[in-house]
Parts: C-alpha cells; sequence; structure tokens
C-alpha cells in the first residue's frame, strides 16, 4: 500500500482509516472471501428458518378456521349431550360420529383397520374436504351408500374410484379418495385412515354395539356472532358443566393455540439447526481473522514505524472487517430469504396450513445485524492484538505473545463472547437454564479443544523422535515451531467436527425415539371389540390357523363416581380437593386378572387378590397416573359400572412398559369382581409374515364384520415411510450446518498456507525437492486433521451420551462405521485441501511466490 507520512497528522480521519482499510483489502480480496463464506450460509440458515417460522405461524393464525372446519366443535362418548348456551345463538349444526373399524374390499379381498366417520350436515363450515375427484366430497352425500376412503388406503390394497368397499354389513361404492379434510391429525391416519360415510347407514352395519367406542361429535357455525364475543372465555366460564357433562369444547383460537405449540418443536429444532450453522460461522470468523492478522502484522509494524498508533491501525482493521462481515450478512440474509421457499416443500407432509411465500423483513434485518455483530465480535480477539503490535516486527518474524496474553480487554471480550453465545441459545431455546448449560458446553469444548492443542505441542517438543526421518522430524517440528497453525486448527476444525457429529448422532437418537421393533415371538396382530359370545370361537378359530393365542384379555367400560367421597362436582367446588378432573370425566376400560404381565412391575403396596366374594376390593393405578391425580394407597374408589356402583380401595402402583405390544391398562381389578359386567374382549396373535397376516384378517372380518384388527406389521411399514420422510428432512436440515463447518475447514486450512509459505521457500532455495516439501506438509496437516476429527469425535460422543442420558433418557450405543467415517472424512479433507494449497508454491520460483503472496 502507499503511504505519505503526512497523513498520520490526521490518522483519527474516518476517511483516512477507511481509505487506508480499502487499499489494504484490495489486495486480500481472496482471503477476505473465505471470511465472508464463513458466516454466509449461517446467517442464510438464519433468516431463512426465522423467515420460515414467522409465515408459518402467520398462515396457523389466518387459516385457524380452515384447521377447525367450524366455530365451535363439541366432542363426548355419548349421543345425546347438549350446550345450553347455544340455544340462544343462531347457528347451523354439523354431527359427525366415528369409530374404529375393519373394511374389506371385495376386489382383492383386502381388509384394513380404519376410522369410520359417519357425517351428516355440511361440514365442514370452513375449508373443504379435499378429494379427488374434487366433486366427490360433496356427492358421497347424496343419500346413496358412497363412501370417500383415504387415498393411502387405496394405493396400498390397489383399489380405485368405482370399486366397493363392505363396512359392517353394508357395501359402499367408493366415489372418491380422501386427500386431507379438518380435524384430522398425522398420527390418528397412521393408525387408521380415515373413511367417510353418510350418517343414515351408522345403524345398517351393524357395528355399534353395547361397549364399542364411539366418538361422537358436532361442528357449530354461529351466525351473526358479534366479533367482539369471546368464545374461549365463554368456555371457561361454563367448564364445570362441560366437565360434569364429559363434553370437551374446541374453538378457532385454541385450534390456533394447539396447533402452534405443535409445531414449536419444529421451531426449536430448526432454530437448533440455524444455531449451530452460526456457531460455526462464529468459528470460522474467529480463525480466518486470526490467521489473517498474522499474516498482516508485519504491515502493521510498517505503519506503526511511519507514525500511526496502535488504535489507528486498529481502527483500520476493524473497518475492514466489520464492512466484509456486513456484506456477507446482507448476502446471507437475501441468501435466507429466497432459501425459505424451499422449506415449505421439504415440509409439506407435516404441515397443517400452505405457507405462503412472503419477505419478513424482521428476520432480514435481525439476520444482518446479527453477521455483522459476529463478525465483530469474533474478530475483536486477534484484532486487539495488533494494538500493541512492535515496530521491530518489520525486522523481526516473530510476534509477542505475551502482550495480548496479559490485555484485559481480551477478558472483556470473551465476556461478550460468553454474553452473545448465551443470549443467542436463549432466544433459540427459551429457557434459562438450559441455555447457560449449553453455553458452557461450548465454552468447555473450545477449552478441551484449546488444550489438547497445547498438551500436543507439548508432548512433541518433549519427546521428539529424534531417531525418524527427516521428512517426519520436520513436519512434527512444526507443530511447535513460531507461526504454528496447531492450536487454531484444531479448535476450528474439532469444533466443526463435534458440532456435525453431535448433530448426527442427534439425528439417530431422535428417530430411534419414534421407532417400533417386533422381535421374533412378540405379538404383531391385535384384535379387539370382540363380543363375550364370540371369544370361545375366534380363540378356536386363531388356533385352527395355527396361530398362538398370546392373550385374551376381558375390557370393562366404567366411570369414576367417587374419590374419597368426593364427587365431580366437589372437586370443582371445593379449591382444596386437589384430585384430577379428568379421572371422572374420563371413560376408563379396565381389565381383571389376580397376576402381572411381563410389561408390568409392582412398585408400591402389594397386589391383593379376592378371596371371598365378601372381601373388599382393591385395585392397583399405574403409578405415574395416581401422582398426577393425587390418588394415594388406601383412598376409596367408587365406579359406575353401567349403572351399577362398585366400591374398591387403591391397594399398590404399577410401572407399565407402554412401549411393549401388550394390553396395558392404568386400572387393574382382582378377579372374581367384574366378570358379570358388560364387556368387550381382546386377544393378541403373532403371525409369522405379511401375507399370513392378510389370510387371518380376511377370514375375520368376513365372518366377525364388528371385529376390529390392528395389524403392527402394516403400522411398521407405515412408520417407516414416515421416518424415511422425517429423516430426510433432519438431514436436508442439518446439511446448512455441514456444509458450513466444510466452509469453515477450507477455509482454516486455505488460510494456513501463509504461515507455511517462508519455511517452504527456504527449503526450496536450500535444494529441497518439491516431493519433499509435499511430503513434510502431507505429514503436517495429516497429524492436524487426526488431532482435530479425533478431538471433535470424543466430544460429539460424550455430547451425545449426555443428551441421550439427560434429555431422552434413553441408552446411547454410537455406530463405529459413522465414526470412522467422519475421521477418515475430515482427515483426508484437511491433508487434501493442504496439498492443494502446497501446489502453488511448489509450481512457481521462490522468488515469484514471495512477490505475489508476501506483501
Amino acid at each position: 500500500m502507499s503511504i505519505n507520512s503526512n497523513n498520520f497528522q490526521s490518522n483519527s480521519s474516518a476517511k483516512w482509516l477507511f481509505l487506508m482499510a480499502w487499499r489494504d483489502a484490495r489486495k486480500s480480496k481472496s482471503r477476505l472471501f473465505l471470511f465472508i463464506s464463513s458466516i454466509i450460509l449461517g446467517i442464510a440458515a438464519l433468516v431463512a428458518i426465522n423467515s420460515f417460522s414467522e409465515n408459518l405461524k402467520d398462515d396457523i393464525n389466518g387459516q385457524a378456521k380452515e384447521l377447525l372446519g367450524a366455530d365451535l366443535e363439541l366432542s363426548a362418548n355419548k349421543d345425546d349431550f347438549s350446550y345450553p348456551f347455544l340455544d340462544t345463538l343462531d347457528y347451523e349444526v354439523s354431527s359427525e360420529n366415528s369409530f374404529a373399524s375393519m373394511v374389506y374390499f371385495p376386489k382383492n379381498q383386502g381388509s384394513r383397520l380404519v376410522d369410520v366417520r359417519a357425517l351428516e350436515g355440511a361440514f365442514p363450515f370452513y375449508g373443504v374436504i379435499e378429494s379427488n375427484p374434487a366433486s366427490a366430497a360433496q356427492s358421497f352425500r347424496d343419500g346413496q351408500a358412497k363412501a370417500l376412503v383415504d387415498q393411502s388406503v387405496l394405493v396400498q390394497y390397489d383399489v380405485q374410484v368405482g370399486d366397493s368397499v363392505r363396512i359392517g354389513k353394508v357395501t359402499f361404492l367408493i366415489e372418491g379418495a380422501l386427500i386431507s379434510s379438518p380435524s384430522q391429525s398425522m398420527a390418528a391416519t397412521l393408525v387408521a385412515p380415515a373413511v367417510y360415510i353418510p350418517m343414515k347407514y351408522v345403524e345398517a352395519t351393524g357395528l355399534i354395539q353395547k361397549g364399542s367406542r364411539v366418538q361422537y361429535r358436532k361442528f357449530y357455525k354461529l351466525n351473526d356472532l358479534d366479533p367482539e364475543f369471546d368464545l374461549d372465555e365463554q368456555l371457561r366460564t361454563d367448564r364445570e358443566y362441560l366437565r360434569t357433562e364429559g363434553i370437551r369444547g374446541d374453538t378457532v383460537e385454541e385450534r390456533k393455540r394447539d396447533t402452534g405449540r405443535t409445531f414449536e418443536d419444529l421451531s426449536s429444532f430448526l432454530n437448533l439447526v440455524a444455531f449451530v450453522a452460526l456457531l460455526l460461522g462464529c468459528v470460522g470468523v474467529a480463525s480466518a481473522v486470526h490467521i489473517y492478522i498474522k499474516e498482516k502484522i508485519r504491515t502493521v509494524a510498517i505503519l506503526r514505524c511511519l507514525g500511526a498508533k496502535g488504535r489507528d491501525t486498529f481502527l483500520i482493521y476493524l473497518i475492514q472487517i466489520g464492512v466484509i462481515g456486513l456484506i456477507g450478512a446482507t448476502i446471507g440474509a437475501f441468501s435466507g430469504t429466497l432459501l425459505q421457499t424451499i422449506l415449505p416443500k421439504v415440509f409439506a407432509d407435516f404441515l397443517p396450513v400452505e405457507v405462503n411465500f412472503s419477505i419478513s423483513w424482521p428476520s432480514i434485518l435481525g439476520g444482518i445485524a446479527t453477521g455483522l455483530v459476529v463478525s465483530i465480535l469474533f474478530a475483536l480477539t486477534p484484532l486487539l492484538a495488533i494494538r500493541k503490535a512492535s515496530p521491530l516486527l518489520t525486522l523481526r518474524n516473530t510476534p509477542d505473545g505475551e502482550n495480548g496474553a496479559r490485555d484485559p480487554l481480551r477478558w472483556l471480550v470473551f465476556g461478550g463472547i460468553f454474553i452473545f453465545i448465551f443470549g443467542f441459545a436463549y432466544l433459540q431455546i427459551g429457557d434459562l437454564s438450559n441455555s447457560f448449560v449449553f453455553t458452557i458446553s461450548v465454552l468447555m469444548a473450545f477449552g478441551f479443544l484449546v488444550l489438547i492443542a497445547r498438551l500436543a505441542m507439548w508432548a512433541v517438543k518433549k519427546f521428539f523422535p529424534t531417531g525418524w526421518s527427516y521428512l517426519w522430524r520436520q513436519s512434527l517440528a512444526n507443530l511447535y515451531r513460531p507461526n504454528n497453525q496447531t492450536t487454531i486448527l484444531i479448535a476450528s476444525i474439532g469444533l466443526g467436527t463435534a458440532l456435525i457429529t453431535t448433530l448426527y448422532f442427534i439425528q439417530g437418537l431422535l428417530i430411534s425415539q419414534v421407532e417400533i421393533t417386533t422381535d421374533a415371538g412378540r405379538p404383531n396382530m391385535m384384535l379387539f371389540d370382540i363380543q363375550s359370545y364370540q371369544k370361545d370361537e375366534i380363540a378356536d378359530f386363531t388356533k385352527a390357523q395355527g396361530l398362538p393365542v398370546l392373550q385374551q384379555v376381558p375390557v370393562v367400560t366404567m366411570r369414576l363416581s367417587k374419590i374419597n367421597g368426593n364427587t365431580l362436582a366437589d372437586v370443582m367446588a371445593d379449591s382444596t380437593l386437589n384430585y384430577r378432573s379428568g379421572a371422572f370425566n374420563r371413560e376408563w376400560r379396565i381389565t381383571y386378572r389376580d397376576s402381572l404381565i411381563e410389561s408390568e412391575k409392582l412398585v408400591e403396596g402389594e397386589f391383593r387378590t379376592m378371596k371371598t366374594s365378601t372381601d373388599s376390593v382393591f385395585v392397583t393405578i399405574e403409578k405415574g397416573y395416581a401422582e398426577s391425580s393425587r390418588i394415594k394407597l388406601g383412598d376409596e374408589l367408587i365406579w359406575n359400572v353401567q349403572g351399577v356402583p362398585i366400591t374398591s380401595y387403591v391397594g399398590g402402583f404399577r410401572e407399565i412398559d407402554w412401549e411393549r405390544v401388550q394390553t396395558n391398562f392404568l386400572v387393574l381389578f382382582p378377579e372374581g369382581v367384574l366378570e358379570k359386567a358388560p364387556q368387550f374382549h381382546v386377544l393378541i396373535t403373532r403371525v409369522k409374515s405379511t401375507e399370513e397376516g392378510a389370510l387371518y384378517q380376511r377370514d375375520i372380518v368376513k365372518k366377525y364384520p364388528n371385529v376390529s384388527v390392528i395389524d403392527i406389521g402394516l403400522i411398521l411399514t407405515t412408520v417407516d415411510e414416515i421416518l424415511g420422510k422425517i429423516s430426510f428432512v433432519i438431514r436436508f436440515m442439518a446439511l446448512f450446518s455441514i456444509v458450513t463447518g466444510l466452509l469453515v475447514l477450507i477455509g482454516s486450512v486455505i488460510l494456513s498456507k501463509f504461515q507455511r509459505i517462508r519455511e517452504s521457500i527456504l527449503l526450496r532455495t536450500l535444494g529441497g525437492s518439491k516431493r519433499q516439501i509435499l511430503t513434510i506438509n502431507s505429514l503436517e496437516y495429516f497429524v492436524l486433521g487426526s488431532l482435530a476429527s479425533l478431538s471433535g469425535i470424543m466430544l460429539a460422543l460424550l455430547g451425545s451420551w449426555a443428551l441421550a442420558y439427560f434429555t431422552f433418557e434413553t441408552s446411547f450405543v454410537p455406530n463405529v462405521l459413522p465414526v470412522l467415517l467422519v475421521y477418515v472424512s475430515i482427515t483426508s479433507l484437511t491433508v487434501l485441501i493442504g496439498l492443494l494449497n502446497s501446489r502453488g508454491i511448489l509450481s512457481k520460483s521462490p522468488l515469484e511466490v514471495l512477490r505475489s503472496e508476501i506483501q
């Protein structure tokens, strides 16, 4: 750069500082581009995700009525419920009765458990039931025996529109394929896809019998309702009546809140991905500026010799870094705005609404501001050293590191970095303690990597292998010699490796949390709604098919009337009674037996059986539910069993493994009490193959149309498909972090070549061959890459174990193959980039390299 000593008379002027920053930057464009690349992807991910989340929230708020399909939904387990408040309003009503049942396809003799929805009225009042053809959503209600069948079922059983489906005793024409409808959840569709039929045919199917579980819903469109009227507040005012009657209410505002809470987990995951990408960008900024400033230290010393103050040289490079960071953040912010158009397509299978594209200026401005703060904050530590750079460095090649270590401003910068990471973590996580733990973990990880680097340098110097070949000795000596790059490369590459590998492990943990397994010998098929007169006949039929009857369980429906003499009305009126109101409102399904099964364990109290018919009845309750309902050992529970009161006492608490395919119940009665009560039965068996299961289901449905069958194997297939989509989403989002991490790795290694130019030129001048220099560089980068990747993998294993144990409450068993793949990939990439760096030095004469590279 050209310098006039008269400039320093006014070196505090902003114009001069910006001019000097511009002149210096012109000769360092390629290196500053690597600095920009470290934050572009991080900011792009942040802006894309924040913009997508904002648009999703706005669309959920704007389309809430379409999600519910009505202004008000009331549901109960009885068909004669009513809400007197509605008598004062002008409204339209539509009714829906839903229940699980098997359907049978005569075309190919296939059968499937579905959720039959018998519909009457003009529902939905808002939005549409989406079908193919579109007219089928209305034409199936024309009074004929027609049905809308979920499109996934039609595809699975190779059935087309125009074919027939038998539900109970009635055969329906398939009028259309059901694509989506209001109030339809993915979880429900997983087990039992929906099939719509007209309400008038429910009784003719013969499927509604005593003990059948039917959900009765009424959808209301409220006409001429005052826009200021708060329907949610009205439901809260009448909650005692609604609870007493067992009525559940859902409004547009409540559905809006519920949907928003559901997608908070999605937002949290997306924010985590953006945060990891941004942290990697921070690492890239710090490492790039550290190496860049080391390269520029001689230029700073020359400025000092010409009269520039330390503050002026500091401001020159601070302006340079700030402007470059602002450019990078702006590019990243607008790239993220474009990138968010892809996210609705990625998440299409999981979104309840259509997400529209709109520019979120708060997200863009927030991204630019964040990028600028990151650029300056993480560059300050190496920049502070410029203030104390001695003019003697024009003659001496080795900078004095002691001054920087003693600089008190460095601790202020470290404090600012801590506050930034903590504050940003809190914005993403929303929990102070978790944010603090996360911040401390990141800082401890960085400290661990620095410690590994320092230990490596000490160990090589202390135990230097003097007997090894010259090439090995030279490459190892580079690890601790002046201007070494050991600490910065191990810290940046190691932290990037740790974050990316942890993200991979957590992906596996998330997916494993929802995986279902059926080991050999475990049940994989369940029959329910078996009437008492069918019990023995179906058991004999199952055995005749060569299938085992693994369990045969009676189920009695009842309601809880009193706890220690207190009714629901008493609990609602007396705030000192802390019993859970849901215990009174729910319709209990309870079994009876005199022993525990393998999925249960008695943890408190005792399991007491009936010795005589006059003995007191002692029941056992699932421990978690008892605690949440404030039910204690010895409490008196009075049940209403189909109109007959039965008094029982809490004798013990059980722990239940709900993940096992078993008939698990919250409350267990002893034998000798409920045998004569109205009941239905459940039978569990195991089939050896999909074909065997399909034939068994077909025969059951043909002979016993009221019996429903859950095919666990079929559910597993559907789960695998959904897991494949989830896995794709997770890997797609992790791509942001992986690419950012690779850019940090590439940038760190490329910039580090300037630390070795003089050594390589000196070796060439002294007669070293190109092959020798390449070997020395290869060995050095191999050692650095190995140390960094292994250290990062160690941190990832430790962090993933902690998350698995403390957060997911599961075991963590890492797969060795991915760990080896990460090590080989990171180490190889480090060596490859290092060798590509060296080619430019070795392909030219020493003088030409010095002229082009040493400024």
